[in-house]
């Protein structure tokens, strides 16, 4: 059993984070549990992660991948190229949609399917800006302002 929580208070005192609350009250929603294609996540490295998807029998021709802000969203539509009638249809060639949330700064870096396995590499690249910097700090005295800079302008004014 889930339980719901209410996030109204939390998007009344925060600014910024409407993506994390949004897809915390997502996940809290009951959705119908879709199996296919299996898919596995794996974190490769501190910043790199893998998605890897059975998608046997889908040519690199019949997938879709497309990357929006904040989601990953991975499409496979077969046509019927078989001439004749099944007798036993047992190997899944469905049409498919699966979405991934991603984090904020994860970009696609490659994808590839092989042997029926679509692996998706994902790298997280956090912005110079947006990296914590370590700032200097002065020691010598000579560089120390002592003197107001609007005090000398006023007194080379005067003479």
């Amino acid at each position: 059993m889930r339980s719901t929580f209410d996030f109204a208070p939390l998007f009344r005192s925060s600014v910024g984070f409407d993506h994390l609350l949004n897809a915390l009250e997502a996940s809290s929603r009951p959705e119908a549990v879709d199996s296919w294609p299996p898919y596995d996540i794996l974190r490769s490295g501190k910043d790199e992660y893998r998605i890897t998807m059975a998608v046997a029998g889908f040519s690199p021709e019949d997938v879709t991948l497309t990357q929006e802000p904040n989601i990953l969203v991975v499409a496979g539509q077969k046509a019927d190229e078989v001439q004749g009638q099944y007798l036993h249809r047992g190997i899944a060639q469905r049409s498919f949609q699966r979405r991934f949330e991603l984090a904020d700064h994860v970009k696609v870096t490659s994808a590839n399917l092989v042997d029926g396995l679509l692996t998706i590499d994902l790298v997280r690249e956090i912005p110079e800006a947006m990296k914590p910097r370590r700032i200097q700090i002065a020691s010598d005295p000579a560089l120390a302002k002592t003197e107001d800079p609007r005090q000398i302008e006023s007194d080379q004014h005067a003479a």
